[in-house]
């Protein structure tokens, strides 16, 4: 990717190596006591050869033909504007120093000498405005493939079950007339959930400890719903502090419980295990089969996203009895 406009600092660096290169050879003529008009044309006439060699290559020749691989007409056409403007600035240079025509060069000598001087006059600007531009693309393109990244990020973010907001006020509406008491305990931890999920619905990635917080009030909407049915328990084998996981990925994990399981003579327990460097979900599996419809998404987005935020990868262990998901742990200090 080429930046192909020119601007403001573009000028800035050729006119400073202008500045420089006219002034080492303004000593020069100086020096050979040169004739006035040659300080009035031999400048002007190099800046606008050498800028108009540098643009046509940078900005027409490159991008339609040696991109493309046209090998031979960008060769052709390269040879054809250096000995074209080189011409034009020799000439106007012969003129000015008040030179012999008789010794102008002439044939294959001179074909050869223009694309000498155009090339020893271009070659240092040129290599400078290339490499800038180069440069600038670069930045450009990474910062495109950023924004691309973090928009896939929110999209991967915002598919979240859109049943759980029917399912809990289905649950909620229940308890109302059979358990007022315990129906105030889910609102305020729905409420906590909801806030939760507003707060961070711009983050990618959060506290393992401010995920722990989230999953246990999580958790007690689903032993309120499903009563018996699942039972939780968390094992904590190391300190949370500078420990991270992609926001709401615990939630994805215990969603991916709920949808593939279903009790049946027993409960379905879960056990969530962090480790230093792994936080392991690990349940037992039932034998029959959920009636909710699932494509593994949620799973899939989970791997999408580690994909995105660092070059670890969830790790799936599936057994006869046990389904086990390891997620890496992220630590942004190092």
């Amino acid at each position: 990717m080429m930046n192909t406009k020119i601007n403001k600092s573009d000028l800035i660096i050729l006119s400073l190596f202008y500045l420089v290169s006219f002034t080492m050879q303004g000593v020069s003529y100086y020096e050979r006591s040169a004739f006035l008009r040659e300080y009035v044309f031999d400048f002007p006439a190099e800046i606008i050869t050498t800028c108009a060699i540098i643009y046509l290559f940078i900005f027409w020749l490159i991008p339609k033909f040696l991109i493309s691989k046209k090998y031979i007409l960008s060769t052709i056409y390269a040879l054809i504007i250096l000995i074209f403007f080189a011409s034009i600035e020799h000439l106007i240079g012969f003129w000015s120093g008040k030179n012999d025509w008789s010794r102008f060069p002439k044939g294959m000598d001179y074909i050869f000498d223009m694309i000498d001087r155009a090339t020893t006059n271009t070659g240092f600007p040129f290599a400078i405005l290339l490499t800038k531009k180069f440069y600038e693309g670069q930045t450009a393109f990474l910062k495109i493939e950023k924004q691309q990244k973090e928009n896939e990020l929110k999209l991967l973010r915002s598919q979240i079950d859109p049943h759980f907001l029917f399912n809990n006020l289905n649950t909620l509406d229940s308890l109302i007339d059979s358990n007022p008491e315990k129906a105030k305990e889910y609102i305020n931890r729905l409420s906590l959930i909801y806030r939760y999920l507003i707060q961070t619905k711009d983050s990618e990635v959060m506290e393992l400890s401010e995920e722990i917080n989230f999953t246990r009030n999580y958790i007690f909407l689903i032993k309120t719903r499903f009563e018996d049915d699942y039972e939780f328990s968390i094992e904590q084998k190391t300190n949370l502090t500078d420990k991270f996981i992609p926001t709401g990925a615990l939630q994805t994990l215990i969603e991916n419980v709920i949808k593939h399981n279903k009790n049946d003579a027993f409960a379905i327990k879960t056990k969530i295990i962090i480790n230093e460097d792994t936080l392991q979900i690990i349940n037992n599996k039932s034998g029959l089969k959920s009636k909710n419809e699932s494509f593994g998404t949620g799973l899939e987005n989970l791997r999408i996203r580690y994909k995105h935020l660092s070059n670890q990868e969830v790790v799936i262990l599936n057994k006869e009895k046990e389904y086990k998901v390891s997620i890496p742990i992220i630590k942004l200090s190092e």
